[in-house]
């Protein structure tokens, strides 16, 4: 942002990166705050990824950050949109990030890790193995090395303030075995040779070797050291709300708690706060990790998903903030005393020797205001609150006082859609088929470049079967890593089975009709994301993994596991490109098939009159994926929300289950159609629909508020 200073996280799976800052730095430190050209500063920063947003989005989303009274961007490198391929960087993906823009970059697939390195011989992800950190070391320089090229560190001139490597590693130490805190050591002298010229961080790291600032992420963070009374207390993530998962509820963090939250870690003596998310954006194509993260990723963030304003929440903060800065001379001159002034409230008074005094005074009651007496003046502090005196005299923002309008966003129809269907084959194999002795792991196969995978086999039922004469059709059981299956047998469908986000596993069991002669069993397995979060990712499973078994012949149960399976990625429309506009011609379209699993649909519209985001209302279909124009709005999925969506209030520990809605609903409706992926007319719809759905209820919506 213009005359605003850059906060880059670099998340390059299994590293800790240390780099001392040089004397003559630009951007140093000390136990109060970060220095810039001398200056200790209280930072103000938000994160918004770039890949969750277009570049068109990208000038609007940082002016509101500005006006919202944010100094910071923070933005990480996703490894695997710059190296989709393990060992093949992307030149389109370099980074360039000029002070007026903060970041210019062309949208990149999102996510964590290279497809392929899970199956470098011998590679186990974030410990001390040699394969993992050779991939790593080579990124990390790579990334380092793009960013002095474009003169983007401060003490170049640039907007980059401060790097960060890894993510939340330390609770994880004491289940990685041996090779983690070697791993961690190693890392940091790695990163210490990349030479970057700025202080690097580390979220949840304790233990995170000097000079590296170990940082906190959380919903609070008032509770938080530093590991050394050398660095400053600072708060990467502070959580504005949490994720959305297809089949749970969707949270939301009140705005009074949130701001709550922010001034109890500042009047602790913190000196950078970063919202995560301020702008959470959409997982565009298929990179919503998880599994079963949703596409939507809006996190209930100050900036919607959108790129509007979510009111209150916004203009709160941005009044917060103002605050905050206006006590700075004082809350950057050193630690703060504590005064009690009531059984539930605190007085934190910071002063500097030229006489500058801010001070913060809390009420930690759950249910009951107070009023309390400071510097012989009376204050009135409503439950769960905290009012910023920036010259200690006057109250000029309580957390809980909310003066901001609220602005509910809605939905628009601005129209239908005439469809035209193609069916997806469910009883036929092509050349790129291939057969093996038993089941294998999906993403062995795959590599992550479909969520599908055909599993298919052969049985043979003989004439004297008894279930031929009597109508019992056997039984067909599926075990399946996940994380989602349809069964076809004979090219009829038997129905799907799925996971979810807390049990990706799942079971199909059902009764299939059979005939005498050889049977073709065919199972589609689709995964839903790929694992974010957790230890060694290299030993996670997706897929048909067994036993798959029939029952109810006359041997009684028939397990067909280890028999000959033949396999094919992917589907026959994914190979044929129909969802871009060339390739959607080589297929025969016909009238529109609604309700039938795996099928293609089609339909052409105009761009809605006005400057208001375009969305997608999929709420009558199934499970599936969308394209407009040959750009992959995401996956969608009707799955609908568990959960408890009782009341909401802000005073108490807020945790992601506090506040919740959708609950009975489905989960995610509304699915992010950018503007400038439109043209004014004639724009191509494409849907992919695994399950089945309702074709009439897609409409086409705009969003204001």
């Amino acid at each position: 942002m213009s005359g605003g200073v850059l906060l880059l996280a670099l998340l390059a799976a299994a590293a800790i990166i240390t780099v001392p800052s040089p004397a003559n730095a630009a951007v140093s430190y000390d136990h109060r705050a970060v220095v810039i050209n001398g200056q200790r500063r209280i930072l103000i920063s938000g994160s918004i990824h770039y890949p969750r947003s277009t570049p068109e989005m990208w000038p609007d989303l940082l002016q509101k950050a500005r006006d919202g009274g944010l100094d910071v961007i923070q933005t990480y490198v996703f490894w695997n949109g710059h190296e989709p391929q393990q060992g093949t960087r992307q030149a389109g993906g370099a980074l360039r990030a000029p002070p007026h823009r903060a970041l210019r970059l062309r949208r990149v697939e999102l996510r964590r890790l290279p497809r392929g390195l899970k199956y470098v011989p011998g590679v186990s992800f974030r410990t001390d193995n040699a394969p993992f950190k050779a991939a790593m070391q080579t990124f990390v320089e790579k990334i380092v090395s793009m960013m002095k090229s474009e003169g983007l560190f401060e003490w170049q001139g640039g907007p980059i303030i401060l790097a960060q490597v890894e993510n939340e590693y330390g609770p994880m130490e004491s289940v990685m075995g041996g090779g983690a805190k070697p791993y961690t050591s190693w890392a940091a002298k790695m990163a210490v040779a990349t030479g970057a010229g700025v202080p690097w961080i580390m979220c949840k790291q304790d233990d995170a070797p000097d000079p590296v600032i170990n940082t906190c992420n959380g919903f609070y963070c008032d509770y938080f050291s530093p590991n050394s009374n050398s660095k400053p207390t600072m708060w990467t993530e502070a959580w504005t709300g949490w994720f959305t998962a297809f089949g749970g509820a969707v949270p939301h963090r009140p705005v009074e708690d949130m701001a709550f939250a922010v001034a109890r870690f500042i009047q602790k003596g913190g000196s950078f706060v970063n919202y995560y998310m301020y702008h959470g954006g959409t997982n565009f194509d298929r990179t919503s990790g998880g599994p079963f993260i949703a596409t939507s990723y809006d996190y209930d963030a100050p900036i919607d998903e959108y790129g509007l304003l979510r009111q209150p929440k916004w203009g709160h903060l941005r009044d917060l903030h103002k605050a905050i800065k206006q006590a700075e001379p004082a809350l950057v001159s050193g630690d703060p005393t504590i005064q009690s002034i009531g059984n539930y409230e605190k007085a934190y008074v910071f002063k500097s020797s030229s006489g500058a005094c801010a001070a913060f005074l809390s009420n930690y009651h759950t249910s009951a205001a107070a009023r309390v007496v400071f510097n012989g003046r009376r204050y009135d502090l409503p439950a769960w609150s905290i009012s910023v005196l920036p010259d200690c005299k006057t109250a000029v923002f309580n957390t809980a006082t909310v003066s901001e309008s609220s602005a509910p966003a809605r939905m628009s129809p601005v129209g239908g859609f005439s469809w035209q269907s193609y069916s997806e084959a469910t009883n036929s194999l092509d050349d790129r088929a291939f057969t093996k002795d038993g089941l294998v792991e999906q993403l062995s196969m795959t590599w992550d470049k479909s969520d599908y995978l055909w599993y298919t086999t052969y049985v043979n039922i003989n004439s004297n079967e008894q279930f031929l004469k009597s109508g019992q059709w056997p039984q067909l059981t599926i075990y399946s890593a996940g994380h989602a299956l349809q069964v076809f047998v004979n090219g009829q469908s038997y129905g799907a089975a799925y996971g979810g986000y807390d049990s990706p596993k799942l079971t199909y069991s059902g009764y299939v009709k059979m005939w005498q002669g050889s049977n073709k069993i065919s199972i589609l397995s689709a995964a839903v994301g790929l694992p974010n979060q957790g230890t060694h990712y290299e030993a996670w499973n997706v897929g048909v993994l067994g036993p798959v078994t029939l029952s109810g012949l006359n041997e009684g149960k028939r397990d067909l596991s280890n028999q000959k399976w033949t396999y094919q990625i992917g589907l026959h429309g994914e190979s044929l490109g129909v969802h871009s506009v060339a390739g959607s011609s080589s297929v025969e379209w016909g009238s529109a098939a609604g309700k039938q699993p795996l099928t293609w649909h089609k339909a052409y519209f105009n761009a809605p009159s006005g400057n208001a985001p375009v969305a997608l209302d999929m709420g009558s279909m199934g499970k599936g994926q969308v394209w407009v124009n040959g750009r992959h709005i995401g996956r969608y999925w009707s799955y609908k929300a568990s959960g408890s969506c009782g009341g909401c209030s802000y005073t108490g520990t807020y945790s992601e289950t506090k506040c919740q809605t959708n609950c009975g609903d489905i989960t995610q409706r509304y699915y992010h159609v950018p503007r400038s992926w439109l043209n004014p007319s004639g724009n191509l719809l494409v849907v992919l629909e695994e399950f089945g759905g309702d074709l009439s209820g897609v409409k086409l919506v705009t969003r204001t508020t």
